[in-house]
């Protein structure tokens, strides 16, 4: 009777280790696979990084059929840093942070401030950006000069976001005035709203803010409401594996330059532009662009560049007028000099069709001098470079930047070491001499400011559709 009761002991016994070592291993399995700090080693299971965002200008959107924005290309970059496949959730602003919990995704990047109630539901990694609240009005309406001059204004903000809660604290504080919720209407889109005056005000960060400027040059940015935040990425709470992976990544982004090519392709040049300027262009492609856009894009096409960067191009050297002579003797639409007429067969400068197909036809011969830079949008400012500045300065600007042992393939290094051609201890060494090294940096930049312009036109619609999706 005493073994049996012995045998059946040490059976219950093998059964409840049975048990427990099943119930182990099933939460293990959740803790790798679902929630919590398993989250890196899902990623490297599956070779898959999924990123939860929603659909902005600046943060994931289309265009010409390719995915862009600032969140979507740091996204990327964090992807190939680990080596694995970026998957993209796309879905409202208010439900970002209930898909981050249900395991849809690893990791929210929107363009998130760091705020104390998002603390409540998230954790955050380092900052990679520093943002202000703007508010936003045409330039047509007195915006508030102050917190206190609120009073009797009504401003409109999307649901949950930093504005929101801002507004509420304002209001909190006994001043009284209104606002008016929106539920996932990018700040973009309300910001138009602005431009049109279908609305009075709106708030937005600072980054935003500029951004939009240059589409809409009849807003303007007026009071900060907040002091400075921070933008950073969100993770489950307790995902400490994931918080190491992303603050590393962006200390690694940070030193290597990744994070300030992508801040400069979204955000460089945003606050010195001149408004009259922009408005000038904006008037000009409705008024000039129309008469020259089909030849534009048939030549674009031939060597499969975008013709809305080609018409950038032909703004800058010309602003869209045929006529245009410059005190060097370079004219037309596209600013052939003579010799590069010659090189290009072409026999009238002055001929808008003549000038385009020349004046792409050298874009691309400079192009293709870059074949050794893979990223097509680098090459692609080194070519506009030299279309402007020559390829020969180029040339010495990047000897001088490999007896500085900076990357020949990055445009920060052009941006480094072409104002050095005008130093004489520098252009004294090289091949083509003295050169105004500033000025093609300039051209550059307002090139992408021009083109941003442009695309903008496009993305905008592609991006009412894509929110059309998924609503």
């Amino acid at each position: 009777m005493r073994q049996l009761f012995r045998k059946n002991f040490i059976l219950l016994l093998l059964l409840l280790s049975c048990l427990v070592f099943v119930i182990f291993s099933i939460l293990i399995y959740n803790r790798n696979m679902g929630n919590g700090a398993g989250t890196f080693e899902r990623i490297r299971q599956t070779g898959k990084l999924r990123l939860i965002t929603v659909n902005a200008l600046n943060t994931y959107s289309y265009y010409e059929g390719k995915p862009t924005g600032f969140e979507y290309d740091l996204a990327m970059e964090f992807a190939k840093y680990l080596n694995v496949e970026l998957d993209i959730i796309v879905t409202g602003w208010n439900n970002m942070f209930a898909y981050l919990d249900q395991g849809k995704g690893d990791f929210i990047a929107a363009g998130l401030t760091i705020t104390k109630e998002r603390l409540e539901h998230a954790a955050f990694s380092i900052p990679y950006m520093t943002i202000q609240q703007r508010i936003i009005h045409h330039n047509l309406v007195f915006g508030p000069k102050s917190i206190e001059d609120f009073m009797f204004r009504t401003f409109h903000v999307r649901r949950g976001t930093s504005y929101h809660s801002r507004l509420e604290q304002i209001k909190a504080s006994g001043i009284d005035f209104n606002y008016i919720l929106h539920d996932n209407i990018p700040t973009e889109e309300l910001i138009a709203m602005v431009n049109k005056r279908e609305i009075r005000f709106t708030i937005a960060d600072s980054n935003i803010a500029m951004l939009n400027q240059r589409y809409y040059p009849d807003i303007r940015i007026g009071i900060p409401i907040q002091e400075k935040e921070s933008l950073a990425w969100a993770v489950r709470k307790n995902d400490a594996d994931m918080i190491v992976e992303i603050n590393q990544f962006l200390l690694y982004a940070n030193e290597k330059g990744i994070l300030k090519n992508i801040i400069d392709k979204y955000y460089e040049n945003t606050q010195d532009f001149d408004i009259y300027e922009l408005k000038t262009f904006h008037k000009r492609i409705k008024t000039r662009l129309p008469k020259y856009k089909k030849m534009i894009m048939k030549e674009s096409k031939k060597y499969k560049f975008d013709w809305r960067l080609v018409a950038a191009v032909v703004y800058q050297e010309s602003h869209f007028n045929p006529n245009a002579k410059s005190f060097t003797n370079v004219m037309g639409l596209m600013q052939v000099t003579h010799a590069t007429a010659m090189e290009m067969g072409i026999t009238n400068r002055m001929n808008p069709a003549q000038s385009i197909k020349a004046g792409i036809k050298y874009l691309d011969k400079m192009y293709q001098k870059f074949s050794y830079i893979e990223d097509d949008y680098q090459r692609m400012l080194f070519s506009l470079a030299s279309y402007n500045i020559g390829y020969g300065h180029v040339l010495d600007a990047l000897k001088i930047a490999e007896a500085k042992g900076l990357d020949p393939t990055n445009w920060q290094t052009l941006k480094t070491t072409l104002p050095l051609l005008s130093k004489s201890s520098y252009f004294k060494t090289t091949k083509h001499g003295y050169a105004r090294g500033w000025e093609p940096i300039q051209y550059v930049e307002r090139i992408l400011t021009y083109f941003d312009i442009l695309k903008q036109k496009t993305m905008t619609s592609e991006l009412t559709y894509l929110q059309g999706i998924g609503k």
